[in-house]
């Protein structure tokens, strides 16, 4: 598979998870309606909702990140230097990827967000 073949799919990947929220968001809304949202177990399955929302948010960002980074990687002649490489990955916008020492390990943090990765 080529670069920019994968780097469309983690593009199409992004997008894919992005439709699937439609739906979502429209069960949130339904119960965002005043009379449900007082009862507590409609409150707390509101905020798991939210919460899986912003862990998508989240997976879509990687997959553009990363996309965005293999299209870099493209570019470079096969000679370049690993300083290059690690130039783009400084440069994206999420800390597990951008970091080295998150790499692969952002799931075992607690930061606030959705557990995801």
């Amino acid at each position: 598979m080529s670069l920019q073949k994968l780097a469309r799919e983690l593009d199409e990947t992004a997008r894919q998870t992005a439709s699937m929220l439609e739906g979502i968001t429209e069960a949130l809304e339904l119960l965002a309606d005043k009379n449900l949202a007082k009862d507590a177990s409609i409150r707390e399955a509101m905020q798991m909702i939210v919460t899986a929302l912003q862990g998508q948010d989240r997976i879509e960002q990687r997959c553009h990140n990363m996309a965005l980074a293999v299209r870099q990687f493209a570019l470079l002649p096969a000679n370049a230097p690993d300083s290059v490489y690690d130039e783009i990955w400084s440069s994206l916008t999420l800390d597990e990827l951008r970091v080295p020492a998150l790499s692969g390990i952002a799931a075992h943090q607690s930061h606030g967000d959705a557990e995801l990765f």
